[in-house]
């Protein structure tokens, strides 16, 4: 089977990650990188890749199956016209746009011109989750009542270098990493209702928080609980605890994070830890617990070989950009929430 060429725009960290996923691809290739910086030109060079400056001058030049986009937020939706009217199924990272507006524009241009574009939330490919997301599905938790959700870890000082990580409307931790909970909710548990949330920016003393307590109701009526924090010594977070990044380091014990409880069972994740009565559920009678298999999976390569079946017509997007936009819609409604002291409905 030939290989993909596959075009990447933007070089940053997250770009970087990309390019050394798709190295470990035989589907597909890295053809060419488009970057305005010098160190995405050193990049590129470095790895004997075509450079260029501009992404439009790539798609005019390269000649393409498919494109990434990996730029800061605010670039998302520009750059996804420019692949879309080019006619280049695209990966877009999270989050899909910067505004709902910009988010259902993408979807509306996608859905007109016919091409495929898949947004990166990556923890949909994760091989747990879709245990998880299965399991709630067939009835094994019985009807969800509730759901806790821990994300604690410590940024570097470095970290903050760049500006827009300290700046409204592209930093802070709801909208960088809140958003991944926010998507994993709706993938696993069903879609989110009403949004209330309290946010502090007391530990850094940035204009974006750093910490919040966030309550969602879902539709089905279950509560979930996220609390929140980027400047906590702690390793209860999906990043630290799942092992599904080596940019990470592994915990020397089993952490959970994700606690989901309903009316017939409780699930804990990452390791899967189930809970069950074997009769009618009743405190007074032992519970049974089993660590369930799951072998695990890298979910980045599992995206990119999806992204790869996209291209060639095998796969329909797991998560389109009017999904993406969903998650964007309830996580932006954290912040209004925190600002009004109001709960939040999400628009179906």
């Amino acid at each position: 089977m030939t290989q993909l060429a596959i075009g990447l725009i933007g070089a940053g960290a997250i770009g970087r990650a990309h390019a050394a996923t798709i190295a470990k691809s035989s589907e597909c290739r890295l053809a060419a990188i488009a970057d305005p910086s010098d160190a995405g030109r050193d990049f590129a060079q470095n790895a004997g890749i075509a450079w260029f400056a501009d992404h439009r001058a790539m798609l005019a030049t390269a000649t393409l199956d498919g494109v990434i986009i990996a730029t800061p937020n605010d670039l998302h939706l520009p750059g996804a016209l420019d692949v879309i009217a080019a006619g280049l199924p695209v990966i877009v990272e999270k989050p899909v746009a910067v505004t709902v507006a910009q988010g259902l524009a993408m979807a509306d241009s996608a859905e007109q011109a016919g091409v495929a574009v898949l947004v990166g939330h990556h923890r949909r490919h994760n091989a747990l989750l879709k245990t998880a997301r299965r399991m709630v599905a067939e009835g094994a938790l019985g009807m969800l009542t509730s759901v806790s959700i821990l994300a604690g870890f410590a940024k570097p000082a470095p970290y903050f270098d760049l500006a827009w990580r300290r700046q409204p409307g592209s930093g802070g931790p709801v909208l960088i990493n809140l958003i991944h909970e926010i998507d994993l909710v709706r993938y696993v548990c069903g879609e989110i209702a009403t949004v209330q949330a309290i946010t502090s920016n007391a530990r850094r003393g940035f204009a974006v928080e750093d910490t919040a307590a966030v309550l969602l109701r879902l539709v089905n009526g279950a509560l979930v609980t996220i609390a929140l924090s980027d400047a906590t010594a702690a390793p209860w977070s999906w990043d630290l605890a799942s092992g599904e990044s080596p940019n990470y380091p592994k915990q020397p014990a089993k952490v959970q994070t994700h606690f989901l409880c309903g009316t017939q069972g409780g699930l804990a994740l990452p390791t899967l830890e189930f809970w069950s009565y074997a009769g009618t559920p009743d405190w007074f009678t032992p519970i049974t617990r089993q660590e369930l298999q799951q072998p695990p999976n890298d979910p980045y390569i599992e995206q990119l070989r999806h992204f790869c079946a996209v291209i060639r017509g095998a796969e329909t997007p797991l998560l389109d950009a009017r999904d993406a936009t969903a998650s964007l819609r309830a996580t932006l409604a954290v912040h209004q929430a925190a600002a009004s002291g109001q709960e939040v409905r999400i628009a179906p």
